[in-house]
């Protein structure tokens, strides 16, 4: 936004520097106008003269007069040049301050959609680690209510003595192995005594 301002800023500073050169254009040339008919008036006016003194005074008067002309002619004409040709520079530099404002308009543009697709991206991840923090402790007490009846299981067997404390889950696997254990030595000796 501060790049679009700036290349604004020196867009309009460009624009009144042009306008302003432009004006200065066509004083010079209404200037170079006057001159033109100042001369050709004394033309005119040397043409009607009749007397030779008089018409001698003019010639001397005219040459003089002409040839200040023509130096200020060529004096306006190169300030005429060097103005068009700064006009143009001018023009250049403007078209190329519009391109780099919509450049970066452009640029501008694509920054917020893409702040807006990563917001997105964000509520998405935000909603989706609620569900999982939801599941998870929806897991979490079905396993512990799972845990809970294992250890109720186990230690509802006689051979078993019952927690005194909190059990470690190692602990509640070596009860439940000795119980395992006990009854497959069990099963093998029914079995080796003949009884289904």
């Amino acid at each position: 936004t501060g790049a679009i301002s700036s290349l604004q800023r020196q867009l309009e500073i460009r624009e009144s520097k042009l306008r302003k050169i432009r004006s200065e254009k066509e004083m010079l040339q209404k200037q170079l106008r006057e001159r033109e008919d100042k001369l050709q008036a004394m033309s005119d006016r040397f043409c009607n003269l009749t007397e030779e003194q008089k018409q001698e005074e003019t010639v001397v008067m005219m040459k003089e007069e002409n040839h200040s002309l023509q130096q200020v002619v060529a004096e306006q004409e190169s300030q005429l040049a060097e103005q068009n040709k700064l006009i143009s520079e001018l023009e250049q530099t403007i078209i190329q301050l519009r391109a780099e404002a919509v450049s970066s308009r452009l640029r501008l543009l694509e920054q917020k959609q893409a702040q807006k697709e990563i917001q997105r991206q964000a509520e998405e991840l935000q909603h989706k680690e609620l569900q999982t923090r939801v599941a998870l402790e929806r897991i979490s007490n079905k396993f512990e209510r799972y845990r809970s009846k294992i250890i109720q299981a186990t230690f509802s067997v006689d051979s078993i003595q019952e927690p005194s404390a909190e059990l470690t889950d190692d602990e509640v696997l070596e009860a439940m192995q000795k119980i395992i254990n006990e009854r497959m030595e069990f099963q093998q000796m029914l079995r080796h005594k003949g009884s289904k």
